[in-house]
């Protein structure tokens, strides 16, 4: 075993730093910027925090090798700005009832190494937006804050479509201007469908709008929520996407086949709702896998998650810095085949 100083570390995060921003480094093709930019930073935080210590074996054959061997220590663990995180009010609708703990937990989460922020305009609408700015602004590097569009919340606090080339290019720019950015680093077109499951249809007309928006400058990447395997591939065929944003957990399990099928592409793929339709999962397999493991049952359930592919990144909503470093804390849990298939077994017996 070998244990790598701090120094060591130090100039070695400072080479790759260097070495991703002059394109000496890169993953020959295998994934999509964006998905470069999440694994490159997500290794540097783990390099620079410290956050592990020891090896087995040396990597030889330069920094790409090194990163490649260094991935088993990423963490995949987000902060979204969904129920319970409460950045906006009840119902989404408003300020939240404590908005210097919202602005402590955000803080806290990328103090913690968090480097990927859910968010929309129409949380609040416009607070959540302006709860991340007034925590965050300036963005410290490697920060991806992901933003998405699709609904408006008119005066009588209801999810309707906003789906015009008007209402999307408006929409750039109220996340513009509430997160005090200049160009968004990811936006997801959001189809409403049926709230929390897709419904088919064409998405061809947004995804043009989204893809002139970028070739304008005002979106770096693409992405998609509540989307069909076919509108991905209908999408594919105007831009590049970057990562899909879907209802998934261990007991609805309807992307299983998506999931797959992104993973060779370097394609994120972000479960909503990962802890249940925002509620705690009901199952006693659960309950007794995590009293096993000395667990409670959301860890597990996010450990289940992280284990599923290598292309899944997290997104729990938390309401405490309690709570938040235990979703962290999922990362550090790995789960047996033997409980990896007996968690597979929930889908058939408990829904989401």
């Amino acid at each position: 075993m070998k244990v790598l100083s701090r120094l060591f570390r130090a100039k070695f995060a400072d080479y790759l730093r260097r070495a991703f921003h002059h394109g000496e480094l890169n993953f020959h093709g295998q994934l999509q910027p964006l998905a470069q930019k999440h694994i490159f930073f997500a290794w540097l935080n783990r390099i620079t925090r410290c956050e592990w210590v020891v090896y087995a074996k040396p990597p030889f054959g330069g920094p790409l090798q090194v990163l490649k061997y260094l991935a088993r220590y990423t963490h995949r663990v987000a902060i979204a700005n969904q129920r319970p995180m409460q950045l906006a009010g009840p119902g989404v609708w408003g300020p939240p009832k404590d908005s210097d703990g919202a602005v402590t937990v955000l803080r806290e989460a990328v103090a913690a190494g968090v480097n990927h922020i859910d968010t929309s305009d129409y949380y609040g609408p416009h607070v959540t937006n302006q709860i991340i700015k007034q925590a965050l602004h300036p963005y410290p590097a490697g920060l991806v804050i992901v933003t998405k569009l699709g609904a408006r919340r008119p005066p009588d606090r209801s999810w309707q479509p906003a789906i015009s080339p008007q209402e999307l290019t408006a929409g750039i720019h109220d996340n513009l201007r509430n997160l005090g950015l200049d160009a968004l680093d990811i936006v997801n077109y959001r189809v409403m469908g049926s709230i929390y499951d897709p419904e088919e249809g064409s998405i061809a007309e947004q995804v043009t709008v989204l893809a002139e928006l970028r070739r304008k400058g005002l979106i770096r990447h693409i992405g998609l929520s509540n989307v069909t395997a076919a509108q991905v591939a209908e999408a594919q065929t105007i831009t590049d996407i970057v990562c899909v944003q879907n209802n998934y957990n261990v007991a609805h399990r309807h992307d299983d086949a998506l999931i797959d099928d992104l993973a060779p592409q370097g394609i994120a793929y972000v479960p909503f709702l990962p802890l249940g339709q925002f509620s705690p999962l009901q199952s006693s397999t659960l309950s007794s896998i995590a009293g096993r493991v000395g667990a409670t049952t959301m860890k597990v359930a996010l450990a289940w998650l992280l284990q599923r592919s290598p292309n899944i990144l997290l997104i729990p909503g938390t309401s405490s810095v309690a709570h938040l470093r235990e979703n962290l804390a999922a990362g550090q849990l790995t789960l047996s085949q033997e409980i990896l298939a007996e968690l597979d077994g929930i889908a058939g017996t408990v829904a989401g």
